[in-house]
């Protein structure tokens, strides 16, 4: 079912966009987005805990708590700092930066293969190559001189990225202990309460069109995630990844139709490059 992560990819890419337009259009900052950004995955989520709520034994026991905890801690991290540097100007610009995502779930992956009995079938060196290279691909054809010059726009992305990969990827060790929809819900939950204890946001000053956007926004990253879930457990962390880096494609197609940025000649190559890899990834797990 390599198709179900394909469909997960496109709606990565028009949930950054949306995001996009949240924090850009409508002038949110990034605090007030995380929390309410949060609460309106919670509210798409809790119709679907009523069919869905499933926790296993396993899912108590101390060291499986304290994963679950250090999930939570890198998703409130990543998603500050998401927000943050969203508000460059294009997002486009941040691309080469957030790619670097799949790159660090990759080698993640790989290098707890070694170590945790979870990620043993990730030790595929045919698919790590491949989304190595894709990855790579991606980054490469971003690259320009002013990418090189670190401000805090970009190490907020860079830090984002390596934070959703960490939180990704410790996430495989107790998914199998929760329904898909239980774990998406609890983490949300918990993100949204700490997120609103910290920042004590005031929703009084968000317009009713933005509010809307961001249930959208809620509605779109919920199935994303629950694919993305769906992914790692039936298909492994390292061949979801190579899939999901398709998103990146959707994302310029998307920024060029709804923010109007110039897609370049380089990215298009790329994204030749990425579907390549993508096929011949499918192609080698049939």
């Amino acid at each position: 079912m390599w198709q179900i992560p394909l469909i997960g990819s496109i709606l990565e890419g028009a949930g950054n966009i949306i995001d996009k337009k949240i924090v850009i259009t409508h002038k949110i900052n990034y605090k007030n987005c995380t929390v309410y950004s949060f609460l309106a995955l919670v509210l798409v989520m809790l119709p679907l805990t009523f069919f869905f709520w499933e926790i296993k034994p396993e899912a108590y026991s101390i060291k499986n708590l304290l994963i679950f905890m250090s999930v939570i801690l890198f998703a409130i991290l990543a998603n500050l700092l998401a927000f943050f540097s969203l508000k460059r100007e294009n997002i486009t610009e941040l691309e080469p930066i957030r790619l670097m995502q799949p790159l660090f779930i990759v080698l993640l992956a790989f290098i707890f293969s070694f170590f945790f009995a979870a990620y043993y079938t990730e030790r595929k060196y045919s698919i790590i190559i491949l989304a190595l290279i894709a990855s790579i691909a991606l980054i490469a054809s971003h690259l320009r001189k002013h990418h090189l010059v670190l401000n805090k726009y970009i190490i907020a992305a860079l830090l984002g990225s390596f934070f959703f990969a960490v939180e990704l990827v410790i996430s495989k060790e107790i998914l199998p202990y929760y329904s898909s929809v239980t774990f998406y819900f609890l983490r949300c939950l918990l993100i949204f309460i700490i997120a609103a204890f910290i920042f004590h946001p005031s929703i009084s000053s968000i317009k009713t069109k933005t509010k809307l956007l961001m249930l959208l926004s809620g509605i779109v990253w919920t199935i994303y995630r629950l694919i993305l879930y769906y992914g790692y457990l039936t298909l492994g962390v390292v061949f979801t990844t190579i899939l999901f880096i398709l998103s990146p494609i959707f994302i310029f197609i998307f920024a060029r139709i709804f923010l109007k940025e110039k897609i370049l000649l380089r990215q298009i190559i790329a994204s030749v490059i990425i579907i390549a890899c993508v096929i011949a990834a499918i192609l080698l797990e049939i």
